[in-house]
Order: structure tokens, then C-alpha cells, then sequence
């Protein structure tokens, strides 16, 4: 690991703290630490996720932002826990995937694993998740989701306007992004997921 700022500090400030997981090379906001394995310029603290958020103390972030990287980690469920683990009792997640749906997925030979619109709710109490339940017993890590949105884009133009439009359509309701997910992934692919979560509010589920 390679620490190029005065952490200990940056936490001391009673500041809002954000943290940018696999930032890449870019730096989407000043004020974010930045975190991925590479040594870029932008890069704040050089350290592989895949072996936890150790450097930084329980629940001491407010909002992690982390797009396009988790379809890049083989220990998935335990960046999840970290995240949970750092982050304040309200403080947010903010991630961003790839869509199963999505045929750029296959070209990136990085990618590791798969999301749907149902993979995070593996980690959400039954009565919280949505018509079709899935499975809570393979782990004991629980989170609540805030918002999932489902993400039509596109490279080109015209079909850039349809899709936003259908998108609309798919994100009016719960049912209606089950229902897309079930009949229509194949006509009109999703480009990916978007979902905030926080710390689950149960106690005995609270990371």
C-alpha cells in the first residue's frame, strides 16, 4: 500500500468524508479520497480492495462512491462488508455495474462476474425486497437499499433518445423493472445498475 496524503488528518477534520473505490484515472471530484491498485497520478491511497479497506477505521465515511469496479473483484461480498464497515450509521454507497443484458460486458476480459437487477437484494431482509424473493441465508452481511435504477445508454444517438425514454418507462415502478428483467432484457439491453444503500437499521444486522 502507498499512502500519498495525511489521512489521519483528512479524517480529523470533521469534514464530509467520500471515498472513490477503483477512481481509475480520473478524478471525478476534488474532494474525494481516491482509492485503486494502480499508481496514477490521481490516485490518493494505492492499495488492492480485493484485501479489504484496512486503513481506514470503522464507520468513518459518509458517502463511497464505486462505478464500474465491482464486476472486476473476485471477493465481492467482502468489499461489500467493507464498505458497510467504514461507512457512518446514515452514510451512502453509491455503485454503479454493468447489466447482465449489456453485450459490452463480454468484450472486457477483466470482468469476473455478473449483476442483475436482484444481486444486492441477496443481502436485504425478505420483506424488503421486491415480488420475486431470493435467498437470504448465504450470508449474514445485510444492507438496505435506498434507490436501484436500471440504465439505458448508448454510444449512438438516436437510439440514445429511445432508450432514455424507455428507461423512464422501466424505473416508473418496482414491478415494471421486474417485469423488464424477466421479458424484455433481451430485446432492449440495460446498459447497467445503479443502487445507493446504506447500513441495514436492524441492530443485529448492522455491520
Amino acid at each position: 500500500m502507498i499512502m500519498k496524503i495525511n489521512l489521519n488528518q483528512r479524517l480529523s477534520t470533521g469534514q464530509e468524508i467520500a471515498i472513490e473505490i477503483g477512481c481509475g484515472g480520473k478524478r471525478r471530484d476534488v474532494s474525494f479520497i481516491t482509492i485503486d491498485r494502480v499508481d496514477l497520478d490521481n490516485v490518493d491511497i494505492v492499495a488492492d480492495v480485493e484485501q479489504g479497506l484496512g486503513f481506514l477505521p470503522d464507520g468513518c465515511v459518509d458517502r463511497v462512491v464505486c462505478r464500474s469496479v465491482l464486476e472486476h473483484i473476485d471477493n465481492f461480498e467482502g468489499l461489500l462488508r467493507e464498505m458497510l464497515r467504514v461507512l457512518k450509521p446514515d452514510g451512502r454507497a453509491e455503485i454503479f455495474v454493468p447489466h447482465f443484458s449489456n453485450p459490452y460486458y463480454y468484450s472486457d476480459y477483466t470482468h469476473k462476474r455478473f449483476f442483475g437487477l436482484y444481486t444486492f437484494y441477496y443481502f436485504v431482509e425478505p420483506e424488503m425486497q421486491l415480488r420475486r424473493k431470493v435467498p437470504v441465508f448465504y450470508t449474514d452481511l445485510r444492507l438496505e437499499i435506498c434507490s436501484l435504477k436500471l440504465v439505458f445508454r448508448t454510444p449512438f444517438w438516436i437510439s440514445r433518445q429511445l432508450r432514455k425514454w424507455f428507461g423512464v418507462l422501466v424505473n416508473s415502478s418496482r414491478w415494471m423493472q421486474e417485469f423488464y428483467e424477466l421479458h424484455l432484457f433481451n430485446i432492449v439491453p440495460c446498459d447497467g445498475i445503479e443502487v445507493v444503500f446504506k447500513k441495514a437499521t436492524c441492530k443485529e444486522h448492522k455491520q
